[in-house]
């Protein structure tokens, strides 16, 4: 089975496909400047452009791990993703909240989906 690397570089691709599976990076706001809920938004808008490179979307989520940095702000965090996914079904997932991530990023996600 063919394995494709996407923009790999020296650390990490930001995207590998398998066979029919993509496994993106785990991705964070470029604007730190943000709220949760700005920083949110522009995670996902990262998200929809990756799995576009790969030949997917968002409808074909398998599983997606988000981590905040403080618990406390996934209520915010739920109302951007609900919004972003509509009337989509939901992939499995998993919220860790404190974790210490890069300085004033408040979400990293990370996600798997199908072709």
């Amino acid at each position: 089975m063919t394995i494709e690397h996407l923009d790999s570089g020296e650390i990490l691709s930001q995207a590998v496909t398998h066979g029919d599976t993509i496994y993106l990076c785990g991705l964070t706001p470029t604007n730190r400047d943000l709220d949760v809920v700005g920083q949110t938004e522009e995670v996902l808008a990262k998200i929809d452009d990756r799995l576009a490179q790969c030949g997917s979307d968002k409808s074909k989520l398998l599983f997606a791990t988000i981590y905040l940095t403080d618990i406390t702000l996934k209520p915010a965090m739920n109302t951007v993703w609900t919004k972003w996914l509509g009337d989509l079904k939901r992939p499995a997932r998993a919220c860790v909240g404190g974790n210490e991530l890069e300085p004033n990023v408040l979400v990293e996600i990370v996600v798997t989906a199908a072709k």
